[in-house]
């Protein structure tokens, strides 16, 4: 089915084309580039190879490694009885809330978890595959502040998170809407998981993440997405993915695993993440790092399947550095993209799809510091195989910060990596044959009928780099690449038209947002 799926939006790839908003040249040059609103993309399905920096004896040491954590060490489960009692039925050796798992058990567990799944979408040609040889670029997820287009500092709102939902929406490399965009602190933090939840289902038509801060939130996840989807189809197909992390070193909290088991039950997927900076949440070298994260996925990931076998589940990991000076972590470094190609293989052996990387910086704005770091990231992160790619456009500040800018230059920048998975044309055209025999030695090919016929596609076109004269470009104002994508947000916002959703389904939702707010005071711890 995944593979059908595959097919399908490599040819509905015509068929994603939005109209033409902005008019003119510049629009119909965005649109062909990739870097604004206009034809949207399919999800990647890489025509190159991965990159592995782990041969088989390092990839059997460092599994050796995480069975003796497993046994000798053990992963707490805590504050959460059924877990406790469903892995003593399972076979584990239990010791209050810690569990030790006999070698081999988790693996056991782990071969009814599906290689590869679809992830329906309410359009269905945005519906993405996760796993195999598919690539799903997701937008930032979790900050509290963000950096604006007039150049503040300041805590989100909801109005923030429903603008960065449409610019997911309106970027044609983002497959996904992501799920925490931003957190919207206007609203009670009992209630706000109602608001971005319904965000992501008016406001896009991708497939989006659910609220996994609560068990009971959780579950009206799950009650709004049968009012989307419909009971059945939510029953037997996979609509919402969702962030798990591990509370590293080594512990699953009752939070974390409520929300696991509530997804699980009803047949969504999860992402198993150990969240870890290196040298405080894990040992300072990657081995060692991986060694845990290994551990603490196939603790994490085979407990969903103890919950409802064939649910589907995700390797994930989220690793960064630290300064050892300060503590502050860091991004762009050597050791997280050495961790990211190490655990993909790892998941590739357990036949899971794999979720790390995006574009991770610690910069405070979009400059020279946040390009380099994140372009380092988001190359490992292409280039290791990851399936699920979260914090693919936005994020600043080591994730306290969604930006504007940012996200827009990062988007530019996912057009260049979906371009680039897509390898070498060696087909007839590809070949450029003709065009060689019509130029001979000694002429050029501007001319030619071969780049006459390709020009328009045969490169990616930046929509942000500026490759004009001097002259030209200080004409133009001398604008730098966050002032071309602060211009180029603000466009993007204004010509932003909301997908068509059933009346009766928005109707639906809203009436159960208003009955669930009706049901509890506010909170806002």
């Amino acid at each position: 089915m995944d593979e059908n799926l595959a097919s399908e939006h490599e040819a509905a790839g015509g068929r994603r084309a939005r109209a033409d908003r902005g008019g003119g040249a510049a629009a119909r040059r965005a649109a062909r580039s990739g870097g604004g609103p206009g034809v949207q993309l399919p999800f990647i399905n890489r025509k190159i190879n991965v990159y592995e920096v782990l041969d088989e004896e390092g990839l059997a040491l460092i599994e050796k490694n995480a069975d003796i954590v497993l046994e000798e060490v053990g992963i707490i489960f805590r504050d959460d009885e059924e877990a406790l009692k469903l892995w003593k039925e399972a076979g584990a050796d239990v010791k209050g809330e810690r569990v030790h798992f006999p070698k081999g058990l988790c693996r056991s567990l782990l071969k009814t978890a599906p290689e590869t799944f679809t992830q329906h979408a309410r359009n269905p040609e945005r519906s993405v595959q996760i796993g195999g040889k598919a690539t799903v670029f997701a937008p930032v997820y979790g900050p509290p502040f963000v950096r604006d287009l007039d150049g503040n500092r300041r805590y989100a709102t909801i109005e923030d998170f429903r603008n960065f939902v449409k610019l997911s929406y309106l970027a044609p490399s983002m497959h996904h809407s992501g799920g925490t965009v931003c957190e919207p602190v206007d609203i009670p933090v009992n209630k706000r998981h109602l608001d971005m939840v319904f965000s992501h289902m008016r406001y896009s038509d991708k497939p989006f993440m659910g609220s996994v801060t609560a068990p009971e939130r959780a579950e009206d996840t799950v009650a709004m997405a049968k009012i989307l989807f419909g009971d059945k189809f939510v029953d037997e197909n996979t609509v919402i993915i969702n962030l798990i992390n591990a509370n590293s070193p080594m512990v699953f909290d009752e939070t974390m695993l409520g929300a696991a088991k509530v997804y699980a039950r009803n047949n969504q997927a999860t992402i198993i993440t150990p969240f870890i900076l290196a040298g405080a949440m894990s040992p300072v070298t990657v081995a060692g790092t991986l060694a845990q994260i290994l551990a603490e996925v196939l603790a994490g990931a085979s407990f969903t399947q103890l919950i409802r076998p064939g649910a589907p589940v995700l390797f994930g990991t989220f690793a960064s550095s630290i300064s050892m000076q300060s503590g502050a972590p860091t991004f762009g470094t050597p050791e997280p993209s050495l961790v990211s190609y190490g655990a993909a293989q790892l998941a590739r052996r357990l036949k899971l799809p794999f979720r790390t990387g995006g574009s991770l910086c610690g910069s405070k704005v979009a400059d020279a510091q946040a390009a380099y770091e994140s372009a380092n990231t988001l190359n490992s992160t292409l280039l290791c195989g990851a399936n699920f790619v979260l914090h693919a456009a936005g994020w600043l500040e080591g994730g306290l910060v969604s930006g504007y800018e940012k996200f827009i230059m990062d988007a530019d920048q996912l057009g260049m990596q979906q371009r680039f998975a897509e390898g070498v044309d060696l087909s007839e055209n590809g070949q450029a044959m003709d065009a060689i025999r019509e130029v001979g030695p000694g002429s050029h090919y501007l001319g030619c009928a071969h780049t006459q016929a390709n020009f328009q596609t045969a490169f990616y076109r930046s929509t942000i780099a500026d490759n004009n004269s001097y002259e030209q470009w200080l004409a133009e104002g001398e604008k730098r690449a966050d002032q071309r994508a602060n211009e180029l947000c603000r466009r993007w916002l204004d010509s932003y038209e909301a997908p068509f959703l059933d009346p009766g389904i928005e109707e639906g939702l809203k009436d159960f947002i208003a009955r669930k707010k009706e049901s509890m005071p506010d909170a806002f711890t």
